[in-house]
């Protein structure tokens, strides 16, 4: 987390004092690195150092804070200019790496690297000094060592057959997250206005005040609901509402009920945000942060985040293409992507609320489900 902040640092100075194109191109390839870096390091550390009962709500709060700042941008994005807002973006990383100072280590790193007395005093610090951590510090040595003696941290672990329903559900999850075309629909939100011929300037700034509500809402849910039927529900609402995108833009293809096409995409637009918000916008980050094993947290981790990010470049960069190729074919294939999606969480998609994450991954690498419990 100090390498990120201090990547996303450089990052944002060499935008906000930058001479030339070179400039710019630098502070986003810092700030870049910096941002996949910590995009999957804190997850994973929340979900470590939670207990099992709070675990999503803590995680989903990374979401809830990643919007607040978007909204924020948003804001002063009307009255700011870029240079200006680069330097704001500075600030929450400064913040953090003082902050740093102050948390500990994750207890689950500390059993990996085998300093016990550190790991107590850790657990100790995150639960409190007089509550009995004895249990809970003997479940992650434990579960720490199995795997360790099963194999290391090496790319090639990953393959073995007893991680490989992990693996395609990490990798699953963030393909749905990114191929249902959820980037597109946030960073081209204006695009879709104009070519519905609703006001920019109204729908952005409502969606900027909406940002924050909708991700409350999957922060609440998630612990009471639980992961899957959270997941099922988010997709259904973005299938729906793809769908009925496909449904406006052909409407307004063939000249049919002009005066309700704008109005209706904005609704959609909405609906389908707010769908992606409350499940599959951050459950992949809580879910990939649960299932993944010690011993190849790392590689499977960065494997993960790397489909992640380059999918999401994948749907940025052909967005635009395929909205002038055809608005409503734009939806009809997200839509249907979102369909397919739901087979895929039903069938594959693991309940882990609840669990800690040593039952989590017990269950999940069937090999070594008895020697754990007993």
């Amino acid at each position: 987390m100090w390498v990120s902040d201090l990547l996303c640092i450089v990052g944002w100075f060499s935008i906000a004092f930058a001479k030339d194109v070179i400039w710019l191109d630098f502070g986003r390839i810092s700030s870049g690195i910096g941002v996949g870096l910590i995009s999957y390091v804190v997850p994973v550390y929340v979900a470590e150092i939670t207990p099992k009962h709070m675990r999503g709500a803590f995680v989903f709060s990374n979401q809830l804070l990643q919007n607040c700042g978007v909204a924020l941008i948003y804001f002063f994005g009307n009255f700011i200019n870029w240079r200006a807002l680069a330097l704001i973006g500075a600030i929450p990383c400064f913040v953090q790496a003082v902050g740093l100072f102050y948390i500990p280590e994750s207890p689950r790193w500390l059993a990996k690297i085998g300093t016990d007395k550190e790991l107590e005093n850790s657990l100790h610090r995150l639960r409190g000094r007089d509550t009995d951590i004895s249990r809970e510090s003997t479940e992650i040595r434990a579960m720490t060592q199995i795997l360790e003696q099963d194999s290391k941290s090496d790319l090639s672990d990953l393959f073995q057959k007893k991680y490989s329903r992990t693996l395609m559900v990490g990798i699953g999850l963030m393909l749905i997250q990114q191929l249902s075309g959820s980037a597109g629909v946030i960073y081209y939100t204006s695009t879709i206005f104009r070519k519905a011929g609703f006001s920019v300037a109204i729908g952005s700034s409502i969606l900027g005040l909406f940002m924050i509500p909708k991700a409350m809402l999957g922060l609440i849910l998630v612990d009471n609901w639980g992961r899957r039927p959270l997941l099922l529900a988010s997709a259904s609402g973005m299938c729906i509402s793809s769908g009925l995108l496909g449904v406006s833009f052909t409407l307004q293809k063939f000249q049919l009920v002009p005066e309700l096409t704008p109005i209706f995409t904005f609704l959609c637009v909405v609906v389908y945000i707010a769908a992606f918000a409350i499940g599959v916008g951050g459950l992949p980050w809580i879910i990939m942060s649960e299932i993944f094993p010690i011993n190849i947290k790392v590689t499977a981790g960065s494997l993960v985040t790397l489909t992640s990010w380059l999918s999401s470049w994948v749907v940025t960069y052909t967005f635009n293409f395929m909205f002038e190729w055809s608005a409503q074919g734009t939806f009809y294939i997200f839509s249907g992507i979102c369909g397919a999606s739901l087979g895929f969480i039903w069938l594959l998609v693991p309940e882990t609320k609840g669990l800690t994450l040593e039952e989590i991954q017990a269950s999940l690498t069937t090999q070594h489900v008895t020697t754990f419990l007993e």
